[in-house]
């Protein structure tokens, strides 16, 4: 008896230090992926906010909620998928929270236009370029605010991101022939606002 309950004190050490070992290894290969796709999750994020402490806090949040749940991930789609579709229900509520907080002023935490357009490489180097492409930065950002919350997410994903039309069907659960109409409907409206600029 005495060597039965040995034997399955031994056996139980080994369970527990292999699910230790399994749990190091995938605290690992999440590190792994949250170093790889931060970037793209928080330019979408600022993109569609265009704020970056609001951008760094959900980009945060959005890694945080992939972690906890890892284990969960049944792979049936791309890793940047799941974590875009996780971003992307965390824009959602911020937005959602944000309407609450009618006193907040967005000016107050937005980015400016003209250091948005610094970001974006220029072969001009002449003043007057500089000042025609921090205008016309601007004016896309004005289109852009003016879609619908769904225009605009399919519309960040797709220019951007640079995600095809599959990929963003499967981020924000829609088919592609929706994420198709929506991305339509955004660059007419696009090019309207603009006035045939784009």
């Amino acid at each position: 008896m005495a060597t039965t309950s040995t034997a399955l004190e031994s056996m139980g050490k080994y369970a527990v230090a292999e699910r230790s070992a399994s749990a190091l290894a995938d605290q690992a290969e999440f590190a792994e992926v949250a170093e790889t796709y931060r970037p793209q999750i928080f330019r979408f994020l600022l993109a569609s906010l265009r704020d970056v402490d609001a951008a760094e806090t959900l980009t945060q949040d959005c890694l945080l909620k992939a972690h906890r749940n890892w284990a969960s991930f049944r792979g049936e789609s791309s890793v940047l998928t799941w974590l875009l579709r996780i971003a992307i229900n965390l824009q959602k509520d911020h937005w959602r929270n944000r309407r609450l907080q009618f006193w907040k002023k967005t000016s107050t935490n937005s980015v400016d236009a003209a250091e948005a357009s610094s970001w974006l490489p220029s072969r001009e180097s002449s003043p007057e370029m500089q000042v025609l492409a921090r205008d016309q930065v601007r004016l896309v950002w004005k289109a852009v605010e003016g879609l619908s919350e769904r225009q605009r997410t399919v519309f960040m994903l797709r220019h951007i991101e640079e995600m095809d039309i599959q990929e963003i069907a499967g981020a924000i659960g829609l088919s592609e022939g929706t994420v198709k109409a929506h991305l339509s409907r955004a660059m007419v409206k696009v090019r309207a606002e603009l006035g045939g600029m784009a």
